[in-house]
């Protein structure tokens, strides 16, 4: 009979014959195969982990998590990453976290403000408001679509407490600004790195800025495990914080399957319980169960390792767009890229000019009927969404470019999967588009 191991390597091999063939039927005919904005790009080396992971049979976080946090946190220079099940559970911890009675006077309480966008997806916003927070929204950028830095010291009161900054489509905000401001008034810092894993800002990566960074692992994003995210921190105290409020709230810091790591599990004495009460069983935060598997760290271990080339393919191809639409500059705002920045950029930004000779609608209908897929900056102004139009916040200023991003922008995709091929075949749809317009004008 065959060992395990020699079964393991039999199994592997079948799944890369798989891939292979897989890998033959991936042809893209212009006009009727879609150019995606995103999408998930894997080869034998994913499928195999994820095999092997379930074979394993270890459903939850295991080996390959323990991997992963240990190797997600090296690229990113920081001291501590925990793998959750999604990016959108990442936010959500990490503003849960800063609620917490171990942070002293520093804690955030319901009432206090978070400054923050409207401008982008509503699950930066979310736990603001499912932590009983106010949100203050101030208005972003053209170009960049960045939260204004310039506004942001005059949006601070005495009740502001955090700044919770995405960095839209890849392109990191102005951290110099936003820090300078959060280290005068002694605020929380909380950056939405989901769609930015890879970018830069002088020299550094963002989503460790912050006293939290967050990622997301949806197969739109920069790498894929299906579903799953990440926090990511420098801050020890804040990491026993996240660990915990993940862990369902325990006191405990055990790894699944493990017992008595402190050596202390029935010997200690917590206020209210029996001495001696089982460590397993004690809760110190309000938490949830927000752990991924070891499956899904299983795929984010492969891909991983092809991080920065993905990252490469995303700058090449934004590149390319940028160049070849610059001449349309009369219709279309382009990105900004943040100065001193470096983007691992998420997606193209198109902005329709309000002198153009058409509307977002004209030009997103045409490329979708033609197979390119657009889509829109997120939720637009989230304050005119349904879910949020009563919501209790405050909005320093206007909102007036976030209403323009909302009615006038689109972006399309630049990840990895769009080869040569593909990106020739969009700009052709670009300037098939544009001479139609300029046709009827004259």
């Amino acid at each position: 009979m065959k060992t395990e191991k020699q079964l393991r390597k039999e199994i592997s091999s079948k799944v890369r014959d798989i891939a292979k063939l897989r890998e033959k039927g991936r042809r893209f005919t212009p006009g009727k195969d879609p150019v995606n904005y995103a999408g998930r790009i894997y080869d034998a080396e994913e499928m195999i982990n994820l095999v092997d992971s379930s074979v394993d049979f270890w459903l939850t976080a295991g080996k390959y998590a323990k991997e992963f946090e240990t190797k997600m946190a090296a690229f990113l220079g920081a001291r501590h990453c925990l793998m959750v099940n999604s990016g959108s559970s990442a936010n959500l911890l990490a503003i849960s976290a800063l609620t917490s009675p171990l942070l002293g006077n520093r804690r955030l309480r319901p009432g206090d403000e978070v400054i923050t966008t409207a401008c982008g997806f509503p699950t930066t916003l979310n736990p603001i408001l499912q932590c009983g927070l106010v949100p203050v929204f101030v208005d972003v950028e053209l170009g960049t679509y960045n939260i204004d830095s310039r506004k942001l010291e005059g949006a601070v009161s005495a009740k502001t407490k955090a700044i919770f900054v995405p960095h839209t489509l890849g392109n990191p905000a102005n951290m110099s600004k936003i820090t300078e401001i959060t280290k005068k008034y002694n605020l929380w810092l909380i950056e939405d790195n989901c769609d930015a894993l890879g970018s830069r800002y002088g020299g550094r990566f963002t989503g460790t800025f912050g006293d939290i960074g967050t990622l997301s692992f949806y197969p739109a994003h920069h790498i894929t495990m299906g579903e799953g995210g990440a926090v990511v921190t420098n801050d020890t105290l804040l990491k026993k914080v996240l660990l915990s409020m993940r862990d369902w709230g325990r006191d405990c810091w055990c790894e699944p399957g493990a017992d008595d790591t402190c050596r202390k599990r029935f010997s200690q004495k917590f206020a209210g319980l029996p001495e001696g009460y089982d460590h397993k069983y004690v809760y110190s935060h309000i938490g949830y169960n927000l752990k991924a598997t070891d499956m899904q760290a299983a795929i984010g271990v492969a891909q991983l390792k092809k991080l920065n080339r993905f990252i490469e393919a995303r700058k090449r191809n934004f590149e390319r767009l940028n160049g070849c639409l610059g001449k349309y500059e009369e219709h279309f705002m382009l990105p900004i890229a943040e100065a001193g920045s470096d983007p691992s950029w998420f997606g193209f930004p198109i902005l329709v000019r309000k002198e153009a000779a058409f509307g977002r609608n004209d030009i997103v209908n045409f490329l979708e009927d033609n197979k390119v897929a657009t889509r829109m900056l997120f939720g637009g102004n989230l304050l005119k969404q349904p879910a949020y139009r009563e919501i209790d916040c405050r909005v320093h200023g206007s909102l007036e470019n976030t209403d323009m991003v909302m009615n006038n922008l689109f972006w399309i995709g630049v990840y990895p999967g769009i080869d040569e091929r593909r990106i020739e075949y969009v700009i052709s749809k670009f300037e098939e588009f544009i001479k139609k317009y300029e046709n009827q004008k004259n």
